[in-house]
């Protein structure tokens, strides 16, 4: 009997939506980020997605400058690939949160492919003492947010980091996204094969259920044919049940405190690793091995760490 293709695992290590009151596992500081992110690639994960955030109050940040301290050490102690956000802030023009990418040059970074509203707001209502003054205000202003996401700003992000030779993970938050990225193909930004990650859950994109993940997957093959690898991520509760069907599927998982503070319903997870680990053993329960950094590099087409510039 042929051999599964294996599954790729990413850990998306801190993001920019949960804040520290919500759970002391989440890493802030350099030291927290480097140490998560290593833990997380000895327990399997092939990918780190990375943001980085303020080492003083734990505020998401898009400076390059706050990027530097974790990426040499994660580098020095991992052959993980590394994949840096151009998501970063609901705010910022693209302009700003491609900054880390064109300074480092990784081997990935993520690409969102299309404006919507994007809220995480009723978080606020679950805390009623904050760490740091900023923390409330900001969960209570994705309410009123709009993630700017245009054509132009694809384009721009796009065009700029083309020179750089990364591969991106184009996060599809609905269906609609999925059109975006194919007329992107037809006018030339982004080059077969692509690599998808289906982004359920959120509040103000495509709901995380079975029937979903299944239309996306039929709308990309219709749209893609065999142009594409694909992966999903699914906030909150519902990470480790849609990534363990996905993987079934024949798609890749990403996990991470930046999608779920959770480990299991109303359990707050320990650390990132903790999460790599159990999706890790559902996957392998189920018959899939999980690729290396090195099979994952093969698998997606990526330049090679030599490559990057940190």
């Amino acid at each position: 009997m042929a051999k599964k293709p294996r599954t790729i695992i990413t850990c998306a290590i801190t993001g920019a939506i949960h804040t520290p009151t919500m759970s002391d596992a989440l890493p802030y500081t350099y030291d927290q980020i480097a140490e998560q992110a290593l833990a997380a690639s000895e327990a399997g994960a092939a990918i780190l997605h990375l943001h980085a955030r303020n080492p003083e109050n734990g505020a998401p940040s898009v400076e390059p400058a706050d990027f530097a301290p974790f990426l040499g050490r994660i580098k020095q102690a991992s052959d993980a690939v590394v994949n840096i956000s151009t998501g970063g802030s609901l705010s910022l023009s693209i302009q700003d949160r491609i900054k880390p990418a064109l300074t480092y040059s990784p081997e990935m970074c993520s690409m969102n492919m299309g404006s919507m509203n994007f809220s995480f707001h009723p978080l606020a209502a679950r805390y009623t003492d904050w760490k740091f003054d900023w923390e409330k205000a900001y969960v209570e202003a994705s309410e009123a947010s709009i993630f700017r996401n245009t054509f132009k700003d694809i384009k721009e992000a796009a065009t700029s980091l083309a020179p750089h030779g990364v591969k991106f993970e184009h996060e599809c938050y609905d269906v609609g996204h999925l059109y975006n990225l194919k007329f992107c193909m037809d006018i030339g930004l982004f080059k077969a094969p692509v690599f998808i990650q289906f982004v359920m859950g959120i509040l103000g994109g495509i709901g995380a259920d079975v029937e979903n993940l299944v239309f996306m997957k039929r709308t990309a093959d219709k749209l893609f044919g065999d142009d594409y690898r694909w992966s999903i991520l699914a906030a909150g509760a519902a990470q480790m049940p849609m990534a363990t069907t996905a993987s079934q599927m024949g798609g890749h998982v990403r996990v991470g405190l930046e999608d779920s503070l959770f480990i299991t319903r109303g359990k707050l997870a320990e650390s990132n690793a903790q999460q790599v680990i159990k999706i890790r053993q559902l996957v392998e329960s189920l018959g899939s091995e999980v690729a290396s950094p090195d099979e994952a590099r093969e698998i997606l087409g990526l330049k090679g760490g030599d490559q990057v510039q940190f």
